[in-house]
């Protein structure tokens, strides 16, 4: 391969894995204009972002087993024209329920350009190369927050939100010209992979019976969901309540995320000294200090706009601590049913994002206390879950050695 090929294959690889990401963030900025024109309250409209999340969230768990059955691109294919589809759809949408239902269609579409991708990467380039291929794909999408938004607020601000979805659209037919033309194949398609629901359900619950799996994704998984409490409550925040203009918006979520991107990086330095677990431990209690901080703070209305943005800053930092450590722990114990395992996982942290993203909605007050309240919530109940689960397992531990070392003992007085 050379230089060029594997430069506009990671280009392609990149763009696929930034679809969904793009979608989420894209078109905050055009929240109050699609309120407005919508005939709607902003919290209906943030329900658009929860319904991506769980499309993400059940697409994630269909598109494995359609990749390895039949092949990467078929399947490729068909999601990506179903993103196209419902993105002009989204755009020429007259009433929020439908907005929402082609939203949630939506991400069954586009969520196959993040499983694929990865599943590409192992595909395409050697053993030796794939780490290597990660880091790169990883910081093409690092990237994404901070670009997204500041576009989606420019070109809302230019040509109305409407033309956000319009773009969308284009920008993935121009990522699928891409794979028809220059994207190998990858793995063949595997006619003996079954797609019934037994052989399937049955992968998944050997990996839910794994003790490290279940503690590391339920508590990483919820203490992850709190960006998207975040991203579903801070343009009703900054541009309702502190009355910024899309444009000022898009770079103050530049910024914040920033404060992920740049902890992610600095994970790398702190591992060289520190466990992930230790890590895990740190951030969920300063997060949690800082979570109650907010929202304290809020109910008290005790922030000017810099202080809210300077203490989501610092709360946000943690999760670029979080996620690749939770991430790493959850996926550990496993040799085989990695895959299965790794769509558990990326399942339930969007299902979490959902989750926690409607209850910004259902709480909405007109206030940032919705926002950060749920924030501070999903810190509060990981490091519980995290400390409760920890506790459990060493338990479990201590007991299985002494039930081992009394089984020898007895074999060996037997034996005597």
């Amino acid at each position: 391969m050379t230089r060029k090929q594997y430069f506009v294959i990671i280009l392609i690889l990149g763009s696929l894995a930034t679809i969904s990401p793009f979608s989420i963030d894209m078109y905050l900025p055009g929240f109050p204009a699609i309120a407005s024109d919508l005939k709607t309250t902003i919290a209906q409209v943030q329900l658009s972002l929860t319904a991506y999340l769980v499309g993400i969230s059940v697409g994630q768990l269909l598109y494995g087993p359609l990749l390895d059955r039949y092949g990467r691109k078929k399947p490729l294919y068909v999601g990506l024209i179903i993103y196209i589809l419902t993105s002009l759809a989204c755009a020429y949408t007259e009433s929020i329920n439908s907005f929402v239902l082609m939203r949630f269609l939506q991400a069954i579409g586009g969520c196959v350009g993040m499983v694929a991708a990865q599943a590409l990467v192992r595909d395409i380039f050697p053993v030796n190369k794939t780490a290597q291929a990660f880091s790169l794909l990883t910081l093409v999408i690092a990237v994404s927050p901070m670009v997204a938004p500041t576009l989606g607020g420019y070109v809302t601000a230019a040509f109305g939100w409407h033309s956000v979805f319009v773009i969308l659209a284009v920008i993935t037919a121009l990522i699928m010209l891409g794979v028809y033309f220059f994207l190998p194949e990858g793995r063949p398609a595997d006619p003996s992979i079954s797609l019934k629901p037994k052989p399937v359900l049955k992968s998944f619950i050997s990996v839910l019976k794994q003790e490290q799996f279940l503690l590391y994704t339920l508590a990483g998984g919820i203490a992850t969901a709190a960006p998207f409490a975040y991203i579903a409550g801070s343009a009703d925040v900054f541009m309702n309540i502190y009355k910024v203009s899309e444009q000022e918006y898009g770079w103050i979520f530049a910024f914040l995320a920033f404060a992920m991107i740049g902890s992610t990086q600095l994970n790398h330095i702190i591992l060289n000294r520190f466990k992930s677990e230790q890590v895990i431990n740190f951030t969920l209690f300063y997060q949690t200090a800082v979570g109650i901080l907010l929202v304290v703070g809020t109910y008290y209305g005790w922030f000017s706009i810099l202080t809210l943005i300077l203490l989501l800053f610092v709360f946000l930092t943690g999760q670029g601590l979080l996620n690749p450590n939770a991430t790493a722990l959850s996926l550990a114990p496993f040799s085989k049913n990695t895959g299965s395992a790794a769509a558990l996982l990326g399942s339930f942290r969007m299902a979490m994002g959902g989750l926690m993203s409607a209850a910004v909605s259902v709480m909405h007050t007109g206030t940032a206390l919705p926002m950060v309240s749920v924030m501070a919530g999903c810190s509060v109940i990981g490091l519980v879950l995290l400390l409760l689960g920890q506790r459990t397992i060493r338990y479990r531990a201590s007991r299985r050695a002494v039930e081992e070392d009394t089984s020898v003992l007895l074999s060996t007085g037997q034996e005597r």
